[in-house]
């Protein structure tokens, strides 16, 4: 029986949220939007909706998100998670407020909270202001997103115009303070609770005190206490179904499309280890379409993993935007990409790094990839995933764009040679 139902906004997010419930050792299952067939008897304790729904229209993400927690609800969760971004990625237009009220509303609730503090990735609440890596998110290089520029700290602020209910704090104090002391603030500080947390302790605490509330919201971390919590008290049978890995051939490939500040690092740290490397460029792109990028792949050894990328300085995204509009030049990378995802497949690769969640989203959609069971974690937050695309077992790991370390997606390839 499914004992937690969750909803991610995008995909690299979703695989985060699986990476970590999957430390338990329990089968976490992970469906790349909604399935068209009812839950069936093999449902996982954990089954995990990955949407596309970070930056798209607010109506659209509603609907999306109730889809889902329909078809969680027939799978029999009682218990639902709304997992966005650690970094909080939203403007005052976006959708992480807004959907966590509309799934309340579905579900009959008056609370929720938000806590999407990963201390282990670096991101820390502290009075309701996010912080990433010490720096407040604004001075952080979040700030130049290039779909979400986060140009305020404060989670209420930035909550605020997305809800209509009162936005409240339950700060550090109340969570030092332990689970009873937390819940009781929680149930005093409004309809949308912003809740701080500064190392796992504090998640420990705060999952503690919220881990019989219907609805909880937040980036993947404050969830992984849960499925411990559900083993001590018998909500999870310790007898739970193990996830079982397949054998895959050799042949990879890396495809990166963040242009995030760690990606821009990770990519620079496999070139200097001599990978052959194509980099995308959006404007020859939008010219001269792919098929270059894809003649160059056919041409490489595979078992030596090849990288494809558009990676590239913020102030290239942006020269490139300027030239074709924000939505069309990431338009045209994520279909390069995803192209590039179904010629390595069909030459051979069943191990596939993608780094970006916007470039995740189109290369599991590209690839017709339903589900997923979760395998290894490489870093935080970021396992390798099994699946089937057209006939041919993958690996699939699907990486946020600022988690990881330098050797990231060397570090990939070898725990999966490992498992």
């Amino acid at each position: 029986m499914t004992v937690l139902g969750a909803i991610a906004d995008d995909f690299t997010g979703a695989t985060d949220l699986a990476g970590l419930l999957a430390r338990s050792g329990v089968r976490v299952r992970l469906h790349t939007g909604v399935p068209v067939a009812p839950p069936g008897d093999d449902t996982a304790a954990f089954e995990i909706i990955a949407l596309k729904i970070r930056t798209a229209p607010r109506q659209t993400a509603i609907a999306e998100a109730g889809a889902a927690l329909d078809w969680l609800q027939r799978a029999g969760a009682k218990r639902f998670f709304w997992k966005y971004c650690s970094t909080f990625d939203s403007t005052a237009s976006g959708n992480i407020g807004t959907v966590a009220q509309a799934l309340m509303q579905r579900l009959g609730l008056s609370q929720t909270i938000y806590c999407p503090a990963f201390p282990e990735n670096g991101r820390r609440v502290f009075m309701g202001n996010l912080f990433v890596n010490d720096l407040p998110l604004a001075e952080s290089p979040m700030k130049d997103h290039p779909l979400t520029p986060m140009r305020d700290s404060n989670l209420m602020r930035l909550l605020a115009p997305q809800v209509s209910g009162s936005v409240g704090l339950a700060d550090r104090t109340f969570v030092a303070k332990g689970a009873a002391a937390l819940r009781e603030r929680i149930a005093q500080a409004g309809a949308h609770v912003v809740v701080d947390a500064i190392d796992d302790a504090d998640l420990a605490v705060v999952a503690r005190a919220c881990r019989d509330m219907v609805l909880m919201t937040g980036g993947s971390a404050v969830a992984m206490p849960l499925p411990g919590l559900y083993l001590e008290d018998g909500t999870l049978s310790r007898d739970a179904a193990k996830p079982v890995a397949p054998a895959l051939g050799s042949a990879a490939v890396v495809l990166s499309g963040s242009a995030s500040a760690m990606t821009n690092r990770q990519v620079a740290d496999y070139l200097a280890r001599g990978a052959a490397a194509y980099r995308l460029d959006p404007v020859a792109l939008a010219e001269s379409g792919h098929q270059a990028a894809l003649d160059w792949l056919s041409a490489q050894d595979l078992d030596r993993a090849p990288l494809v990328y558009a990676t590239a300085t913020p102030d290239e995204v942006r020269a490139a935007q300027q030239r074709l509009g924000v939505a069309r030049a990431g338009e045209i990378v994520e279909a390069a990409l995803a192209a590039c995802a179904i010629r390595a497949r069909d030459l051979g690769a069943q191990r596939i790094v993608v780094a970006g969640g916007e470039t995740s989203g189109a290369v599991t959609q590209a690839l017709g990839v339903n589900h997923m069971e979760i395998g290894p974690e490489i870093a935080p937050g970021v396992p390798w995933c099994y699946c089937v695309s057209q006939g041919t077992e993958l690996a699939l790991t699907l990486k946020s764009g600022n988690f990881g370390r330098e050797s990231f997606f060397s570090d990939a390839l070898d725990v999966l040679e490992a498992a």
